[in-house]
């Protein structure tokens, strides 16, 4: 219950910063990062196979945020923030395991982006990579079920839950 709350008052804060705002809900502006993800796991992959497997874990991550951020905009929403936005997967879309998952593969992406891998860590970070593109791709799916599933009704139902935080 506490960390409820705590996440309503992180997305009534991002809100009040206009980092959260309703917008229209945009079809083509959905299609346009649906492209953009299927990009990313495109470049995950090629950067996986040219070894480059830190950039990989970015690039899966990135595909994550950008199919969620489709879903968003299928919806009316606008987040300009990353946390905000794995919020809004689980709050408005009733989804806490793709939250949960967004979220860990974004702490993933900032550990892999910010911190240097010795020759011992090598392994981990190549299962790692792999891991996160099948992740990506699963979560892809998830998004682009959950995108063809807002029919008018929800879609309304969706805009009134993100108008009361």
């Amino acid at each position: 219950w506490k960390n409820i709350m705590k996440s309503l008052d992180y997305l009534r804060k991002m809100k009040s910063e206009e980092k959260v705002i309703l917008i229209s809900p945009s079809v083509e502006i959905c299609k346009s990062y649906v492209i953009k993800s299927k990009n990313c796991l495109r470049s995950a992959k090629i950067l996986y196979k040219a070894r480059l497997y830190e950039n990989s874990v970015g690039e899966a991550y990135y595909a994550m945020y950008n199919a969620a951020l489709a879903m968003l905009y299928r919806a009316g929403i606008k987040s300009l923030n990353h946390s905000a936005t794995s919020m809004m997967i689980g709050f408005v879309f009733n989804r806490p395991d793709l939250k949960g998952k967004l979220e860990i593969a974004k702490k993933e992406r900032i550990r892999k982006q910010y911190s240097v891998m010795d020759k011992i860590g090598l392994l981990s970070i190549v299962k790692t990579s792999e891991q996160f593109m099948l992740e990506a791709e699963d979560f892809m799916l998830e998004c682009e079920v959950l995108i063809g599933a807002i029919q008018p009704n929800r879609l309304k139902r969706l805009r009134r839950t993100i108008e009361s935080i």
